[in-house]
């Protein structure tokens, strides 16, 4: 019961992913909060499961580090389409290491201040435009300090916040 239950799990994220995985990681990149791409999307899908792509594709992007953000190398993993000979299709798993992107980091600690005095957390939100506390409070933000990209939103999120962030 319980491997079935994994598998069907596996299965609907795979369907999700396949069906609207890339147009969530494009308008994550083009700039919209989880609750922006959910009202986007033309495939149905759940909101958890959209903010569970974002941050996963904003990890792997490096706009989201949970540790220290790295100079040098970073290992960068994507997935090539093979097909065999008898025209069985897999994908195959390339890891390659590739030079850092030179980037300033805010450190964020959302996470432990969600979970900790929620409602204090909440009503220092109220200080955000109405998409910036959307970005925020749609991510799945972990118990733990995260390095976030100085991007304009975070650095606007930070200001507004009282560099509290």
């Amino acid at each position: 019961m319980e491997e079935t239950k994994s598998f069907q799990k596996a299965l609907t994220n795979f369907m999700n992913d396949f069906a609207s995985g890339d147009s969530i990681r494009h308008l994550a990149d083009a700039g919209f909060t989880v609750t922006g791409i959910t009202e986007k999307l033309s495939f149905p899908t759940k909101k958890e499961l959209v903010a569970e792509i974002v941050w996963k594709h904003y990890l792997d992007t490096g706009r989201i580090c949970l540790c220290e953000p790295q100079t040098g190398t970073i290992k960068r993993v994507t997935y090539v389409q093979e097909q065999g000979a008898y025209g069985k299709t897999s994908l195959r798993q390339v890891t390659e290491e590739v030079p850092a992107p030179a980037r300033e980091y805010v450190i964020c600690d959302f996470g432990y201040r969600l979970y900790a005095k929620k409602e204090a957390f909440l009503e220092e939100m109220k200080q955000l435009s109405g998409e910036d506390r959307e970005y925020i409070l749609d991510l799945p933000w972990p118990l733990q300090k995260v390095w976030h990209v100085a991007d304009e939103r975070m650095l606007r999120i930070r200001d507004a916040l009282g560099h509290k962030s």
